[in-house]
């Protein structure tokens, strides 16, 4: 008997519109899924479970994405936040993709030119 491994994503999402339908998605290809709106909860998520992926709006009511890897740095090193984090985004700017190409994460643009091209990239094992 085989034992089959599930992937596991965290979703941070405050518009919960956008949060519903990533979730739905991932759960249909058999992720195993938790979502929060808040950036605090996230972070304590984060501490306290091992994700394949955190996918997680910029822009948060609470705090940024980019707190939020920011405090995942006690726990994951500079190549796993690279391949772990997604950060969704509304707002382009240089300063953002900049940012973001420091911490080595992807950054999507919203609203999403194909969503499932988008969930079949995060669900992808690197």
């Amino acid at each position: 008997m085989s034992l089959r491994y599930t992937m596991k994503i965290l979703v941070v999402e405050d518009e919960l519109l956008i949060q519903k339908t990533i979730v739905t998605l991932l759960k249909r290809k058999g992720v195993e899924v938790m979502s929060t709106a808040s950036g605090k909860e996230a972070i304590e998520l984060i501490k306290t479970n091992n994700y394949d992926r955190i996918i997680c709006d910029l822009m948060l009511q609470d705090i940024t994405g980019f707190d939020i890897i920011e405090e995942s740095k006690t726990k994951y090193n500079e190549a796993e936040i690279s391949n772990i984090f997604y950060i969704i985004t509304a707002y382009s700017s240089e300063q953002i993709v900049e940012r973001a190409s420091l911490y080595g994460c992807k950054v999507i643009q919203k609203p999403f030119d194909d969503i499932n091209n988008f969930i079949n990239e995060v669900t992808v094992e690197e």
